[in-house]
């Protein structure tokens, strides 16, 4: 690859290479306070290059590959070069970490104990995470939530926080000192800007932490709470895990523990401000 990047994020090393210069100018802006990997090893590879020679060139159109890479995905315009280094590495995470049980989830802590907010697309936990980390927080992550079956301990995963659509002016107007991306427009999510986290989420991305909470929660009802049993709960997360079935006996043992030793609750909330206080008062009555 013509232009490299070499970045860690929490426990993992990445490389990633590109064709063009742009996407690797992004992510050296954006992760610039970020650690290069211990004794310069990486774990991940993500290349992002042109299936056709002439695509470097003609409408720019960048594949996504690696170690690991989905045949069939569609390419991404140059335009959006940033956010194909980013699901690249996301890509190598979902479908090759063996070392971690991975949840969909993002991930807060507080006085050594992790909050794990868990859901589909659109549930709105992104926001959540980035909001509570403007009200002292710290970020552990916004993508997995990094489970190790050993300890059952929560690593730090705390990449770019990745804002869609109407949370874009909401975490502009709570964050407004923040170091923010720029607006990709017309992704196939939508509008996209990727929030820098704060110093003490990269200081401290080495800690980890107890999970002493988990939400399932849900943007636009009216606020709602509900227990969530044990087998419920076991089912969402199996569904919310890249490499559960990969992980074997390891997976359903650390998820399992998981299960039985954390409180959860499902939650609706309205609006973001409702959506934080709701948060706040179940951490204060539950963790």
């Amino acid at each position: 690859m013509r232009f490299s990047r070499t970045l860690r994020i929490g426990p993992v090393g990445f490389r990633i290479g590109s064709e063009w210069r742009a996407p690797i100018a992004a992510l050296g802006d954006l992760y610039r306070d970020y650690p290069l990997p211990e004794d310069g090893i990486v774990d991940f590879n993500v290349r992002l290059f042109a299936a056709r020679p002439w695509r470097r060139f003609v409408r720019p159109a960048v594949t996504i590959g690696g170690d690991y890479m989905l045949p069939d995905a569609l390419p991404l315009p140059l335009a959006q070069g940033l956010l194909a280094a980013e699901m690249g590495m996301n890509l190598q995470m979902a479908l090759a970490q063996r070392r971690y049980l991975l949840l969909h989830a993002s991930v807060v802590e507080r006085d050594g104990r992790a909050l794990l907010l868990s859901g589909v697309s659109g549930a709105g936990k992104s926001t959540l995470a980035a909001l509570l980390m403007t009200r002292g927080w710290r970020l552990m992550g916004d993508e997995f939530a990094l489970v190790d079956p050993a300890s059952g301990l929560v690593h730090a995963f705390p990449r770019l926080v990745s804002l869609k659509n109407e949370s874009i002016a909401v975490l502009q107007r709570a964050a407004g000192q923040a170091r923010f991306g720029p607006l990709l427009a017309g992704t196939p999510k939508g509008d996209i800007r990727h929030l820098v986290p704060d110093a003490t989420a990269i200081a401290a991305m080495d800690r980890p932490a107890v999970p002493a909470l988990l939400l399932f929660p849900t943007f636009g009802p009216a606020e709602a709470v509900r227990a969530v049993g044990a087998a419920e709960t076991f089912v969402r997360l199996t569904q919310a895990s890249t490499n559960y079935v990969a992980l074997g006996e390891r997976g359903f043992e650390a998820l399992g523990r998981l299960v039985q030793d954390v409180p959860v609750r499902a939650i609706d909330y309205a609006d973001t401000d409702s959506g934080i206080a709701l948060v706040e008062r179940l951490w204060r009555e539950l963790a």
